[in-house]
């Protein structure tokens, strides 16, 4: 089987998960689905970045030791499993000892590479992005992306990565890999940005100031900067250095990011890669923010909105739809809980589960038989999945759904019956049976159970004889 990897990033443990990270999350396992559903065999890494100074802080004001606070946490993001179906194969976290080995060897690796220096700096710097910034980022003197925390200044002495080394063998990656970012105007922003010139980064704190962190390789008094540790996380989450086989299977993979995260991932770590000798990753998928009357959800505004909260009100299928549907898969989305609610009520409840619940209350009335699944996605669906395109894949879905609704009016198989009424019933569990298929990676709980009630036992090969189409309790009941 084709191997095939793909990783979110990981989120920091100084507060409650949000809908901004759920959506990432989702968005990742729907891509991971679709693969096992075409035959690969598929690693889905996510995880939690427990190191830095903003985690260290948190864990102080707690009165906790930083790892009681980071495996408290860590267990809060691990529970979006079960919340929103999740199907990830492995769950790393950066203070996992096989980790801070692993980075530490990827230390070594760029340092040999004479790639790694130390000097005197002064930088401002975000606490919220864990970043330093530029005068020309700053707005009003504050950060953009969290205008509510004040820009500090460090000054220390510390080890600094030669990203300035990589900047024509960046430009050259993006250049042979025009869907190395996508969307397209994101690959625009990051080579603009690279063009304009690279600056060497920090790559490590004195363990004086934070003693939460990796040890830097042979120096005692620095640990790792929580970016140069974290970015390692995607590979060390496959055994590397260690396990090389495993390494070489799935490795390069496809990395899923949120626009804040594009120079990170789509510049720093691919010039950390190609210093380590490693080859860079396969593509990046970069989505937009999720926003609260036009201001980015974060932990730091205290306007997110908690995805438990909306799976205890509405299910994790409704969630997982609403991410899927209503949020632009790589602009801002808009969110308030009337949008949440309407949404469920148009597309579920009056959608999808009222087509479901009429189609078979006839054919459980004509005694109308199980049909065989289909075995392949609509090749418009194909399309759109392998382009990440979640909304045009859904929109699709829901045109075929509008479109066999008519279907049922125009034919009104109510007024029929014999062999008429069983040609009628039969085309439109096709049609349902098509409309479960496509809709596997998205919400796959209901896909199960439609292509089971319509389908019979929904393994291959196994379908029972003589097994009639019943009715069955809605699937997104009225709230």
């Amino acid at each position: 089987m084709n191997k095939f990897y793909i990783t979110t990033t990981l989120p920091y443990v100084n507060a409650e998960p949000h809908l901004g990270f759920a959506m990432e999350i989702v968005q990742a396992d729907i891509i991971a689905r679709y693969h096992r559903l075409i035959g690969d065999e598929v690693i889905f890494n996510t995880g939690t970045d427990e190191h830095g100074i903003k985690i260290y802080r948190a864990a102080l004001e707690q009165n906790k030791n930083p790892q009681v606070y980071v495996d408290e946490y860590a267990a809060k993001f691990d529970a979006l499993k079960e919340a929103l179906n999740l199907s990830y194969t492995h769950f790393i976290r950066t203070s996992n000892p096989h980790h801070k080995k692993a980075a530490q060897e990827f230390w070594k690796r760029c340092l040999k590479n004479g790639d790694i220096y130390k000097k005197i700096y002064k930088i401002k710097y975000c606490i919220g992005c864990e970043l330093e910034k530029t005068d020309s980022e700053l707005t009003d003197g504050k950060c953009t992306i969290h205008p509510n925390l004040q820009i500090e200044i460090l000054e220390e002495e510390n080890y600094f990565f030669k990203w300035s080394k990589y900047q024509e063998s960046l430009l050259d990656l993006y250049e042979k890999n025009p869907e190395f970012v996508v969307p397209g105007f994101r690959l625009k922003e990051i080579k603009d940005f690279v063009s304009s010139g690279l600056q060497d980064f920090s790559i490590s704190r004195l363990k004086e100031k934070l003693p939460w962190g990796i040890e830097v390789p042979n120096d005692p008094d620095q640990v790792f900067y929580v970016w140069f540790d974290a970015l390692i996380n995607y590979i060390s989450t496959l055994g590397w250095p260690e396990e090389d086989k495993k390494f070489s299977d799935y490795w390069p993979g496809i990395q899923i990011a949120g626009k804040d995260n594009l120079r990170q991932q789509s510049a720093m770590w691919q010039a950390m890669l190609m210093s380590a000798g490693l080859p860079n990753s396969r593509q990046i998928i970069i989505h937009g923010f999720v926003t609260n009357a036009g201001q980015k959800m974060s932990k730091s505004l205290g306007n997110v909105i908690d995805p438990f909260e909306l799976v205890k009100k509405y299910s994790t299928e409704a969630v997982r739809f609403f991410i899927a549907y209503e949020l632009n898969t790589f602009e801002d989305s808009d969110v308030t809980p009337e949008r949440i609610h309407e949404s469920y009520i148009a597309h579920l409840s009056n959608g999808l589960g009222n087509l479901v619940s009429r189609v078979a209350k006839m054919c459980e009335q004509n005694n109308i038989e199980v049909l065989n699944c289909p075995t392949e996605f609509d090749p418009k669906m194909t399309k759109h999945l392998d382009t990440y395109k979640f909304n045009e894949a859904l929109n699709y879905i829901w045109e075929n759904i509008t479109e066999t609704d008519k279907e049922i009016n125009i034919k009104k198989p109510w007024e029929l019956s014999g062999e008429k009424a069983k040609q009628v019933l039969e085309d439109l569990v096709k049609r349902i049976q098509i409309i479960a298929f496509n809709l596997q990676p998205f919400l796959p709980e209901t896909a199960e159970k439609i292509l089971k009630q319509f389908s019979g036992e929904i393994n291959r090969g196994t379908i029972p004889t003589s097994v009639g189409i019943k009715s069955a309790p809605p699937l997104f009941p009225r709230l």
